[in-house]
Parts: C-alpha cells; sequence; structure tokens
C-alpha cells in the first residue's frame, strides 16, 4: 500500500493533468468553430463546381476526346490511396480510424491482386503505415494539417503532385481517405474517388439543367473546359477534404479531452477518498498505540 506522502504527490499529479486537458478542451473548441466554418463555407463551392461538371461531363462522357482525368486510363491494376490524418494526437480515435480504413482497403485492393500506392498527408498516418506499408508510400506532405489556417495552396501542391504521378503513368484510380464532419462528437469515415473523376449524381428530386428543360451552350467546346476545369476540381476536392478532416480532428480532440479531465476529476475523488481512509486509520492507529500505552503505565 503506497504511504500517505505518495498518495499526496500522485493526487496532486492528477490535478495538474486535469488542468492540462481542461486547457486543451478550450483550445480545441475555439479550433473546431474556425475549423467548422472554413469547412462549411467550402461546400456550397463544391457543390456549384459538381453540378457544371455535371452538365460538362454529359456531353463528353464516353467520347474519344474526353480529358484522360475524366476518361480515365482504361484500367484498374494501380491504385493510389491518399491517407489523410493529423500531425498530432491526443484526438481520441481519430487518426486510428482513419488509418484502420486505409488498411482495410488495401488489404481488400492486394487480395484483388491490384497494386497499390500511398500518400500520405499528416505525420499520424505516416508513421501508423510506414510500419507495415513503407515500401508502398511514394509522398509525404507534412506541416500542412497543423497549420492554423489551411490554405488552397497546400491543397493545390497536393493535386499537382497526384497530376504528376497521374501523367507519368505511375497509378489508375485515385482515392482519398478522410473524416468527414458531422459534428463535434461524430465524424464519417469517407472515401472518395478523385481519378478518375465519378460523375457526380443528382439528389432526388433535384432539378439538373436537363431535367429543367434548360440547354447549354459551351464556349470554348466542353472538351477545352473540362481540360481546365478537372485539375481545378482534382484540388477544391481535396480542399474540401483537407477541411472537414480539420474540423473533424478538433471535434475528436475536444471529446477525448472533455473525457480525460472527467476522468481525472473521477480518479481525484476515489483517490481522495482512499486518502482520507488511509489516513483516518493511521490516526485511529496511532490513538490505540498511546491508549494502549498509558494503560499498560
Amino acid at each position: 500500500m503506497p504511504s500517505l506522502k505518495d498518495m499526496r504527490v500522485r493526487i496532486n499529479s492528477v490535478r495538474q493533468t486535469r488542468k492540462i486537458t481542461s486547457a486543451m478542451k478550450l483550445v480545441a473548441a475555439s479550433k473546431l468553430r474556425r475549423a467548422q466554418e472554413q469547412a462549411e463555407a467550402s461546400r456550397p463551392f463544391a457543390g456549384r463546381m459538381s453540378v457544371m461538371l455535371r452538365n460538362l461531363a454529359a456531353g463528353v462522357a464516353g467520347l474519344p476526346g474526353a480529358p484522360p482525368l475524366l476518361a480515365g486510363t482504361g484500367k484498374d491494376e494501380v491504385h493510389l490511396i491518399v491517407v489523410a490524418t493529423a500531425d498530432r494526437g491526443l484526438c481520441g480515435g481519430f487518426n486510428s480510424t482513419i488509418v484502420r480504413g486505409a488498411r482495410r482497403r488495401i488489404r481488400e485492393l492486394l487480395g484483388q491482386g491490384k497494386q497499390v500506392k500511398l500518400i500520405c498527408i499528416g505525420r499520424k498516418g505516416r508513421d501508423m503505415l510506414r510500419r507495415e506499408y513503407r515500401d508502398r508510400i511514394v509522398e509525404f506532405f507534412d506541416g500542412i494539417v497543423s497549420k492554423r489556417r489551411i490554405e488552397f495552396a497546400d491543397a493545390e501542391r497536393v493535386a499537382s503532385r497526384i497530376l504528376e504521378l497521374y501523367e507519368a503513368g505511375e497509378f489508375d484510380v485515385c482515392t482519398i481517405v478522410y473524416n468527414r464532419f458531422k459534428s463535434a462528437v461524430s465524424q464519417i469515415l469517407t472515401f472518395q474517388q478523385l481519378v478518375p473523376v465519378e460523375a457526380p449524381v443528382a439528389e432526388e428530386g433535384a432539378e439538373t439543367g436537363a431535367e429543367a428543360g434548360a440547354v447549354y451552350e459551351f464556349e470554348p467546346d466542353e472538351e477545352r473546359i473540362l481540360g481546365e476545369l478537372l485539375p481545378r476540381n482534382l484540388a477544391v476536392q481535396i480542399y474540401g477534404a483537407l477541411l472537414e478532416n480539420a474540423a473533424s480532428e478538433q471535434g475528436a480532440r475536444m471529446a477525448a479531452m472533455d473525457n480525460a479531465t472527467r476522468n481525472a476529476g473521477e480518479m481525484i475523488n476515489r483517490l481522495t477518498l482512499s486518502y482520507n481512509r488511509q489516513r483516518q486509520a493511521q490516526i485511529t492507529k496511532e490513538l490505540i498505540e498511546i491508549i494502549s500505552g498509558a494503560e499498560a503505565v
């Protein structure tokens, strides 16, 4: 049984830890508000671009002159998986959820005889995946997700590297894995195909240009517009995924620090109760020894 001094030291240690976790919770809550606003602000732009792509792609899909990002390579042998995680831990199961999903997808593809390559955004994903798939990591981007504010230029850097690999014939299909923000305590693991670009599906009940009877004329032609728009759309989708991931990370960190603060409080209560009982038992023992000594005299 630990001494009273040891228990006092432990109680003080847990109290200091509770102060730290409480402060981290407040910081994460402040960052979450800003990250959530960024993520929500990016959604309308991505949605409107999807509508435009739907109208453009409808006219060139399947044609010989269709852009490579839309038509694909015609093969499904080499898959590039972009794993977006955080640079830091202490955010509950945020990073491990993404990495588990990526590992599951990698095993499925390898089981089908496919070749898999990885791009890691965030140190945590890189550190966990390189233990098993070191030789499959072709690129690593550090410092993007830990910035105070993620810029579109950061997404463009990732998109440029993906385009370089695609133009060099390094892969056939590219998918990004990240957590989509739903609420402060809930994130959705998401697999989004980036290359070739999937034709956006209209929501049920929504009217597209064709359904509404509108006729679109494009100047210049659809192929040239898509040639410029598809690379930009790739950066937009990556940017949206990074913003969703950043909001999810702060939400997961806030929830994890809140749980840690509550657990520390419960531990302090248990340790204090145990300390008081042990102290009372020691006082009672000393009183008994004094009384016994007096009676012996």
